[in-house]
């Protein structure tokens, strides 16, 4: 068996896993990162790329607009492209409901620092005339960004191995333990790591990381359903997301449509498999002509989905185990954690250097869920199919 020793062990190579495994090689930690497929192989890979602002949980906004500071300069900090652009991003709102949301969102993002524009039915279609004469106006926050999800961890992966950082990939693990002050981290590869830290990002699988150290988090799994057409004449600058977020569009440099919206669907994260139905590809391109009814159907060329946790209250797990000293948590982000990746790596690498995260990471502590942790109930009914297995109301702190 070989035998390593190394300051920490990140488990689990996404976007949080890779700028966590870097930033601590910037503060003089050795460490080692590993993942069984491949970095951003899972939930960061499979996401549309939007870096959204508006619309997250206010308990989120600290971090978010953390992130977005750094996401403006990410490109430069990693030194490679992927494919950064600073659209904006618009709120259609398709119905009187829609408009209601919008109204009680403008004061709440303006409270902590996020700026939109509210837009009539007809600024809206002066600005993107390709958008339905049906809508009822909209939301636009012009810092909200994209990227492309499938380059972010790969690119961070390769930065934080020329910074120093120890990278296994297809590689896995299967057993944790500690012993004294000491983590020992057991691979299929017949490799004992010591470490007296351990990151457990390790995504949807993280739960049994946890449950080894006597504390739980009650996530499930689903999938995302995206796709992608034929590239066709730039008509489209931000991304375009209906306000209940069951269509989600935007158009690449390249020209391409790709196309996203709720609800989720279910996935098999014991198998590690995940399907996309056809009647939800046929559903979206329909939603999409909906909201955009001046294009004609598109050739689809790819379609595909991934296996996201997902948390009743629909907020990750984010800082150190209640029960272990020197083991942290970064896990179930619930479809949302590309954006907040930057700020909720800085936070942890502040925690493991300094002992002090400059964000308040307590609303994201494992322990909420042994006490009063609530269920986003309208989270759970809107932004997934009724197949999908999920805990029952009040089973957030089961």
């Amino acid at each position: 068996m070989s035998q390593m020793h190394t300051d920490v062990v990140i488990i689990g190579a996404g976007s949080i896993g890779t700028l966590t495994a870097l930033y601590l090689v910037r503060r003089g930690l050795s460490v080692v990162l590993l993942d069984r497929g491949f970095a951003g192989g899972q939930s960061t890979g499979v996401s549309p790329g939007s870096l959204r602002l508006q619309g997250r949980n206010p308990t989120e906004m600290p971090l978010s607009m953390r992130a977005q500071e750094m996401w403006e300069a990410f490109e430069d900090d990693i030194g490679e492209s992927v494919e950064f652009e600073q659209k904006g991003h618009l709120f259609l709102a398709l119905t009187p409901a829609h408009l209601d949301k919008i109204d009680a969102l403008m004061p709440i993002e303006a409270a902590h620092g996020n700026f939109c524009e509210k837009l009539s039915r007809d600024e809206v279609l002066r600005r993107w005339p390709c958008l339905t004469p049906e809508n009822l106006g909209g939301m636009f926050n012009p810092r909200s960004a994209v990227v492309n999800s499938r380059m972010v961890a790969p690119a961070v992966a390769r930065a934080a191995s020329r910074a120093g950082a120890l990278l296994f990939e297809q590689e896995e693990v299967r057993l944790v333990e500690r012993k004294g002050d000491t983590f020992f981290t057991c691979t299929d590869r017949d490799r004992r790591i010591e470490s007296p830290i351990v990151v457990n990002a390790a995504g949807m699988w993280a739960r049994p990381f946890a449950n080894s150290f006597g504390e739980d988090a009650p996530m499930f799994s689903a999938g995302p359903i995206q796709m992608v057409t034929e590239p066709v004449p730039q008509f489209l600058d931000p991304v375009v997301h209906s306000v209940d977020g069951h269509i989600i569009f935007r158009q690449t440099r390249a020209g391409n449509i790709v196309v996203a919206g709720h609800p989720r669907v279910p996935v098999d994260d014991v198998a590690r498999r995940s399907r996309v139905p056809p009647d939800k590809t046929l559903r979206n391109m329909r939603r999409l002509l909906n909201a955009a009814p001046g294009l004609l159907p598109q050739s689809i060329i790819r379609i595909w989905t991934g296996i996201e946790g997902y948390l009743p209250d629909m907020l990750p797990v984010l800082g150190p185990s209640a029960t272990t000293p020197g083991l942290f948590h970064a896990f179930g982000w619930s479809g949302h954690g590309l954006q907040c990746a930057p700020a909720a790596a800085e936070s942890l690498t502040q925690l493991i250097v300094g002992g002090a995260s400059p964000i308040d990471l307590s609303p994201f502590a494992i322990a909420r869920f042994t006490g009063a942790a609530r269920p986003d109930e309208q989270k759970l009914r809107d932004e997934f199919e009724d197949n999908v297995v999920r805990p029952r109301s009040g089973a957030a702190a089961s």
